[in-house]
């Protein structure tokens, strides 16, 4: 694998990553009906640096600003729903294990390019023992994970007394079962298998608590006072997934305004689309929606990025703006699929695939928009907001 230099600049690294879109479009056929990204597209990205984007420096990684991450993924979306979900799941568990103890890092990140992925709900089981802990259970959407190298597996632990501890166990991939069970209609591509963990043992080096993770605190010491990693996780995640569904309904518009010079209107005067005045309301609006979708994302990266500290108030309003972009792109999206006409339904016409993976964002429970302005609208009437994942 001929591993690229580390990028000069910002741009530098987007433009790598958006000279791989033809690559990631003509492979998005085969990533959907293999139901996870292609070996030859998760090459490239490695090779580009995708995922050193939040490994640590002293490991190899960029520590990229979160603005070029928000448009590396929209690129990658552009091309591939799939891809881009994964990427961002991975690029997000890097910077989670970079909040691990020291000593956990110096096991997982072995090469800069090495890949983490994980799953957020608590469905595994850990029981304190000597020396650790034991993990048992099956956790769902792993997204990626046979593309992984190690897995952070969410575990609860009973303690029969009030609400359970919930941890984030670093595993190496080689020590999970992985269910062939992802048969989906929406980012199928993902590879976002479950995985099952049969007595599992975890020494406590690998264990990151995430209650106080949720309050700012985190083990590592050498990452302690680095600014990169001050930022909130659940913020960066709402950053994160913003740029897939804008990379999807950019990419769908795109189309649109190709496919429109190229066939008719059915059953009516209208030899070329784009000559119809309907046509010109439908791309009009798709568009705007877009653009209100970007100046959103724009605004929530920006509060992100200027850092620490963050209201209640402020955190609930990023996660409804996450949500509310991802809307905004659904509308956008559905509105162009339904004015691409019934030859549009071919799996070859990208739009049938973006209608169903920005819905399946959509349907995400961190992104969803009822949620999530459900969350910020307690938080504006003055109530609590009713959840710490904030």
């Amino acid at each position: 694998m001929a591993l690229s230099p580390a990028p000069h600049s910002d741009t530098e690294l987007v433009d790598r990553v958006r000279a791989l879109r033809p690559l990631m479009a003509e492979q998005a056929p085969r990533t959907e009906q293999n139901r996870r990204v292609t070996g030859e597209v998760v090459t490239a990205l490695t090779e580009a640096g995708v995922y050193r984007m939040n490994v640590p420096r002293r490991y190899g990684g960029y520590q990229s600003r979160l603005r070029t991450q928000v448009d590396v993924i929209a690129e990658i979306a552009g091309a591939c729903g799939s891809t881009a979900f994964m990427a961002l799941i991975q690029a997000g568990c890097s910077f989670i294990a970079a909040l691990f103890p020291d000593e956990a890092q110096d096991e997982i990140f072995t090469s800069p390019d090495i890949r983490v992925g994980g799953t957020l709900i608590p469905d595994a089981t850990a029981v304190a023992t000597d020396g650790g802990h034991v993990v048992n259970g099956t956790s769902a959407f792993a997204t990626g994970c046979r593309d992984a190298d190690w897995h952070l597996l969410t575990a609860r632990v009973e303690s029969g007394e009030g609400p359970p501890e919930v941890l984030w166990t670093a595993v190496p991939m080689s020590e999970l079962e992985i269910l062939d069970d992802w048969y989906v209609t929406g980012l199928a591509g993902s590879g976002s298998n479950s995985v099952v963990a049969r007595d599992v043992f975890v020494p406590p080096h690998r264990i990151l608590r995430v209650g106080p993770l949720l309050g700012g605190e985190f083990p590592s010491k050498a990452n302690a006072d680095d600014p990169f990693y001050r930022m909130p996780v659940l913020l960066l995640f709402a950053a994160w997934t913003a740029p897939n569904s804008l990379g999807l309904a950019r990419a769908a518009l795109t189309d649109f305004a190709e496919r429109i010079h190229r066939r008719g209107i059915t059953y009516t005067f209208h030899e070329r689309q784009y000559e119809a005045a309907v046509t010109h309301l439908q791309a009009a609006e798709a568009a705007m929606k877009i653009s209100c979708a970007e100046l959103l994302t724009s605004e929530l990266v920006a509060r992100i990025e200027a850092g620490e500290p963050f209201t209640v108030a402020e955190r609930a309003k990023i996660r409804a703006q996450s949500g509310y972009v991802a809307r905004l792109c659904k509308e956008a999206v559905d509105l162009i699929a339904s004015a691409s006409g019934a030859s549009s339904l071919h799996r070859e016409v990208p739009v049938q695939r973006a209608v169903r993976d920005v819905y399946a964002l959509n349907l995400h429970s961190f992104v969803n928009p009822a949620t999530n302005l459900e969350l910020y609208g307690r938080v504006l009437s003055g109530l609590d907001p009713g959840t710490p994942f904030l």
